[in-house]
């Protein structure tokens, strides 16, 4: 079997030694170089010739940054004559920009796919895309991974007791019915207008959640504005208190002072697919770098990724992660 080699740019190195670990492979040093015109040039610091190459790179900002860092690595390594190049993007950014809702407008998550395939790669491994569809935009194999599973095994060490999974909006309700039935729990959604980038507007609560416990599923969370717009719609509605979990934290802007300060919020967790803020202890963060680990084994020895998520009805969405309690 082909040798494995790991990469990590710059983005979340950290993520990138736990998947190594996981893996029991040292990872391999890069060497990145910014020219006095601002270009970027990349050294993989490995032998690459005949081995199957693993790329880790977050899209975090500075994202045009990082994505510029993964494009070169890949372009080492297929000229360094790699047998199979896999990038691990456990945070692809560009998904949110999958379709056409105004004149003119760019389809980013489907140029970055191109690019990626321009540079060299041949497979790509990612968690939660933020609009499954962008998968389609890809022409070699995508590997789709998921949270869920982490998730609900972090709420079940609580008390459900009149909990109920709330999604911030009806195109995530499916996502939250996944995890309301890991939880055995109802599950309840929000009506979400949004007004531009920044501005949401939640005008009505899909399900009961008048005297409930909520526990707040989203697949990222950027300034935090719609989770907030949510918990003062859930208060108004009796709501007595809200846990948030997501799987990409990157908590920009005012995010951090929003959710930490809040008086209904209890907790929030999310995973390690991007670096947790350094000012924000409270924050529990579940890693995923052992799914990624045991996702990239899988790959390596040419064995099925999908039945990791082996226990959840496929119909009501993405094949979901098995976890101990479904064996009892």
């Amino acid at each position: 079997m082909r040798e494995i080699v790991v990469f990590s740019g710059s983005a979340h190195p950290r993520l990138a030694q736990s998947i190594c670990r996981g893996l029991g492979v040292p990872l391999s040093a890069v060497d990145i170089t910014r020219f006095s015109n601002d270009c970027l040039q990349v050294q993989l610091q490995a032998n690459c010739r005949q081995r199957d190459v693993y790329v880790v790179q977050p899209l975090v900002p500075p994202t045009q940054e990082h994505l510029m860092e993964m494009l070169l690595m890949i372009d080492a390594a297929r000229g360094a004559s790699a047998a199979q190049i896999t990038a691990v993007i456990p945070h692809y950014a560009y998904a949110r920009s999958d379709k056409k809702d105004a004149s003119r407008m760019s389809l980013g998550g489907r140029l970055v796919a191109d690019m990626l395939l321009t540079a060299g790669v041949h497979r790509v491994l990612t968690m939660t895309l933020h609009a499954p569809q962008v998968h389609g935009f890809f022409s070699v194999p995508v590997d789709h991974l998921t949270a869920l599973g982490l998730l609900a095994e972090h709420f079940r060490d609580h008390d459900l007791t009149d909990s109920v999974v709330v999604s911030p909006d009806l195109g995530n309700a499916k996502t939250a019915t996944q995890l309301s039935r890991l939880l055995g729990l109802p599950v309840a959604a929000g009506s979400k207008q949004r007004l531009d980038g920044d501005t949401v507007v939640i005008d009505a609560i899909v399900g009961d959640v008048a005297g409930k416990r909520a526990i707040i599923l989203d697949d990222e969370i950027l300034t935090g504005g719609s989770v907030v717009e949510l918990l003062e719609k859930l208060r108004e509605l009796g709501c007595v208190e809200a846990a948030i979990a997501c799987t990409h934290g990157l908590f920009v802007g005012k995010a951090v002072d929003r959710l930490r300060n809040h008086p209904m919020v209890t907790e929030v967790v999310t995973t390690d697919t991007v670096p947790a803020p350094s000012d924000w202890p409270e924050l529990r963060v579940r890693s995923v770098s052992d799914l990624f680990a045991e996702a990239i084994t899988r790959v390596h020895a040419g064995e099925s990724v999908s039945s990791l998520f082996d226990g959840v009805d496929p119909a009501h969405g993405p094949p979901q992660l098995k976890l101990p309690f479904d064996e009892a």
